[in-house]
């Protein structure tokens, strides 16, 4: 059985950062395991810091590097092209959810984040939406909740997605 995938979408700086760091602790505290994928639409960024052993081992050629310790692991590695979307998510395999931020365009149940400064145009798939988190009521087919009811929002998780 596939894990079940929720992503968070919005305009830039809508909140989804934020909303993510909420839904995680909430979901944790129910007792889930989860995944986390983060959208970065722009080549060239790093996740490891100057000078540290793997950040050398990257810079000196290795095609993946792996950093182990005793409480985590974290792998990356370099790609000769963009992975889509499913093969990125193969790449969970031991968590009951992923929660994704960003794209917008994966065809997964999404929730998107709207705050009135950014406009409150909704740029998701309408037949992916399960609800809107926002600071401004609009008129949608599914709940519209507010940006800091976070209960209510995993509550909508577990129903229509966990149960799946």
């Amino acid at each position: 059985m596939a894990v079940p995938v929720v992503t968070i979408v919005g305009k830039s700086d809508s909140g989804k950062t934020t909303l993510m760091e909420k839904l995680i602790f909430e979901l944790k505290d129910r007792g889930y395991s989860l995944g986390t994928l983060k959208h970065h639409s722009h080549s060239g960024f790093d996740i490891d810091k100057a000078g540290k052993d793997s950040w050398r081992h990257a810079k000196a050629g290795s095609n993946h590097v792996i950093i182990a310790a005793p409480d985590k692991i974290a792998s990356y590695r370099l790609l000769t092209r963009e992975l889509d979307f499913e093969e990125i998510l193969n790449e969970f395999n031991i968590v009951d959810l992923i929660l994704v931020e960003g794209y917008k365009s994966a065809n997964q149940p999404s929730i998107e984040v709207v705050r009135r400064e950014n406009g409150i145009e909704l740029i998701s798939d309408k037949n992916q939406r399960i609800a809107v988190a926002s600071d401004v009521d609009i008129d949608v087919e599914v709940p519209c909740l507010g940006l800091d009811d976070i209960k209510e929002l995993v509550n909508l998780i577990e129903q229509n997605i966990m149960e799946m």
